[in-house]
């Protein structure tokens, strides 16, 4: 998923975690820090550009590391701020907000290594495209809300943003797997057949479907 809805979605998560026991700036600030941190092996060159492509989202990725990250970094959160939210708090918002970022990525179709070290298998959904404003705008706009307003208001204003996005991912799932539904019909229909067929969103939405089908002697798209 593209920089900026990752650095929303660790921002939104540190505010609902941390809002009512730091001040919103702080929350936000070390949530988006933590939600931009896995792409920062993007920075690192492999190579060449297979490389590049295969180790991004490896172990940077890994819900296993981010988990043996998050009270690290909770500690040194505690050590800058003091313990004016408590380190379980602060070990949780982290947490919430280094996962959810490779769990975002398994939505997009490129392959996510969700599962280093035990297995290095790209997962990868495919129901939304890496750039999805409809997904994106209801996290920003929250957090905007949140450092603006500064009450209980803002924060319930961050938590619908969160709820909103959260249920745009449920219905591209939804829809994906209708257009999948539609797609093998269709191929049913024609006598084709189709040994993988992959549904994917075109680019900014979650309305228009490219289907590619691949058959025996090559591959059909729709």
């Amino acid at each position: 998923m593209d920089s900026l809805s990752q650095l929303a979605l660790g921002s939104a998560i540190g505010v609902a975690v941390l809002g009512r026991r730091t001040p919103v700036w702080k929350a936000a600030l070390w949530g988006g820090l933590a939600g931009t941190l896995p792409d920062l092996d993007a920075l690192v060159d492999f190579g060449d550009p297979i490389r590049n492509m295969t180790y991004h989202r490896a172990e940077s990725h890994s819900l296993f590391y981010l988990t043996l990250l998050a009270p690290l970094l909770a500690l040194l959160a505690v050590r800058v701020h003091g313990k004016e939210a408590g380190f379980h708090r602060w070990a949780m918002a982290l947490w919430l907000a280094l996962i959810t970022h490779p769990l975002l990525d398994w939505m997009t179709v490129y392959g996510t290594q969700l599962g280093l070290p035990f297995t290095d298998t790209p997962f990868g959904l495919g129901s939304v495209f890496i750039i999805d404003p409809l997904y994106t705008v209801p996290l920003v706009g929250g957090v905007i809300l949140a450092l603006s307003l500064r009450s209980q208001r803002g924060l319930r204003w961050n938590a619908a943003g969160l709820v909103l996005s959260c249920a745009y991912l449920a219905w591209s799932a939804l829809a994906q797997a209708r257009v999948e539904q539609l797609a093998i019909r269709s191929l049913t229909r024609q006598g084709i057949e189709a040994r993988q067929v992959l549904v994917t969103p075109t680019a900014f939405n979650t309305v228009l479907w490219r289907v590619l089908a691949m058959t025996p002697s090559g591959y059909v798209e729709g």
